[in-house]
């Protein structure tokens, strides 16, 4: 295998397709309004104190409103969650009232909206926001959790959902 001085865009999204993550649902409220998106760059960045990062593509403007607001809540979906997922994408063309109205959600400490019913919940409090390439990376302190056990986690690999 010749190696290539610069990588192709869709040699590394094919690429990273075949990594296998979580499907979580990110979302905020607040002053700069309600909003939601699916996504699977979410991950641990240490645990005292409990930070997570989110990655967010900061091309879609319609995403300020996680750093406006400074609060977004974790949603690690679940089996039976395909739909959430779908409609949180950005695929179906739902609005985003639509998108919130398709489940139940309330609040645990921030604000931000939580899927009652989700794998877990880490509600968070941004501490950090920096820049890379076309996505925002939001760092977030933990500042509520909630858990549902004996669920089985939704994945996402090789552009579909599968369950573990």
């Amino acid at each position: 295998m010749l190696k290539q001085p610069e990588i192709h865009p869709q040699d590394y999204r094919d690429a990273m397709a075949k990594f296998a993550g979580a499907v979580h649902v990110v979302t905020t409220d607040g002053p700069a309004g309600r909003r939601g998106v699916t996504v699977i760059a979410a991950c641990s960045v240490s645990d005292d104190p409990p930070t997570i990062l989110v990655c967010l593509n900061r091309i879609k403007t319609e995403n300020d409103v996680f750093a406006e607001n400074g609060v977004f809540a974790l949603n690690t979906l679940a089996e039976g969650h395909v739909e959430i997922g779908n409609a949180f994408s950005g695929l179906t063309g739902l609005s985003q009232d639509d998108r919130f109205a398709a489940a139940h959600w309330d609040t645990i400490a921030s604000g931000a909206p939580t899927l009652t019913n989700a794998l877990s919940v880490l509600d968070c409090r941004i501490v950090e926001t920096n820049d890379m390439a076309t996505h925002r990376i939001h760092f977030g302190r933990v500042i509520g959790v909630r858990i549902n056990p004996d669920q089985r986690p939704l994945i996402y690999h090789d552009r579909g959902y599968k369950l573990l």
